[in-house]
Parts: structure tokens; sequence; C-alpha cells
């Protein structure tokens, strides 16, 4: 493995869990997402080169802290197009489906996972799966819709679920799972008959 992947949570009062990807060789650093309590991920990140910051989708509890981190870090701010209109003088600039990251010998790849929000991403690095708000151990993350639903439903089955087995899964609250542990969970799921009307906080044993 190139990079490391420190986990930092859970922070403030919605339980968030913030990252920090660090390249081995050259100790450059990604921090994924800025919740309340931001200040443990500035202590995790000490020592490294923060050469950015990912926030993983629009909601307020994953932006939070973004001053106290851009002040902190001295890092710009990416998100994905979909979810910037809301922090728009916060952001650099945007990153899209594939996008490709380098930080030393780490790439991250950014996944696109609209649902839960619009702009939504997954981070994928060495084998481990950043989810945001897209899954979680048991479960999709809230929908506001059915057709929010359906949509993070497809986004999961046809961009995650693809994703080797042994794929660790750190969402954006809670505890860690895999790829193959998600994938049972879905299957039990889609076995069954759901109402049309379905949303909300869903979980995979529906």
């Amino acid at each position: 493995m190139t990079a490391e992947v420190i986990k930092v949570g859970p922070l403030g009062p919605y339980a968030n869990n913030a990252y920090v990807i660090v390249d081995a060789g050259t100790k450059r650093s990604v921090v994924v997402d800025a919740p309340f309590q931001s200040d443990r991920t500035v202590e995790a990140a000490q020592g490294t080169d923060v050469q950015m910051i990912i926030v993983t989708h629009r909601h307020g509890d994953h932006w939070a802290n973004i001053d106290l981190l851009k002040e902190r870090l001295a890092a710009p701010v990416f998100c994905h197009e979909g979810d910037r209109a809301p922090y728009k003088e916060k952001v650099f600039d945007t990153v899209g489906d594939g996008a490709e990251i380098p930080i030393g010998d780490t790439v991250i790849k950014v996944i696109h996972t609209p649902g839960h929000t619009p702009g939504s991403i997954c981070l994928l690095v060495d084998g481990v799966l950043l989810s945001g708000d897209t899954l979680f151990p048991g479960g999709p993350g809230r929908s506001d819709t059915p057709e929010a639903l359906r949509e993070m439903i497809a986004s999961i089955t046809s961009k995650l679920l693809v994703l080797p087995d042994d794929t660790a899964v750190y969402p954006g609250h809670g505890d860690n799972t895999t790829i193959a542990a998600s994938k049972r969970e879905y299957a039990a799921f889609a076995a069954k008959p759901h109402p049309e009307d379905l949303c909300g906080d869903v979980t995979w044993g529906a």
C-alpha cells in the first residue's frame, strides 16, 4: 500500500467521521470532510503536507468547520459540481466522476454516487472506499424521496458493489464494513418486494 487512511471520529453532535489520506512516501495528504470538531482532524494531519480538502456532499454537518480547516491547513476546497452551490464562495474547484487525484505515489479515484444528494461522491484509494453518506453497514444513506432512494441504490449497485469484495468501506458516520458484507446485505434486500414510496432511513433488512 502506498497510502494510509486515518479515520478521525466520531466528531460533533452528528458523530461524523473525517479522514486524512496520507501518501506514505511523500507525506502529502488529503483531508476528507469538515464536520464539527475538525480541530481533531487538523491534529491527525500534523506532520503531513495537506494538498486539498475534499467534501463528500453538501449537508451542513460535513461542512460545519470548513473555515477552520481552510485557515489551519491553508489548502483549497473541492467538491462535486452538483453540491457546490450552497458553498460556492468556499470552493476552489470541483471534481467529477472518474477523476484521479495524485498525491505522491498514491492515486485517489473519485466516484460520483448521486442519491443522498445530487453531488455525493465516494473516494477510492488503495482498497479503501470512503463512502460518505452513500453506503453504510446495513444500508444506504438517508433519502428524501423514493426517486432519490432508487438513484442511490443504482449508484451503489453499479459503482460500489462492483468493487473487489475485500474493499474496506469507511463511511461518513459510524463503523466500517466491506463490499462483501454490503453485497450480501443488498442481495437480501433485493430479493424482497418493497413499496413504491419507500424512502428515508432505509436498511437492507427492510
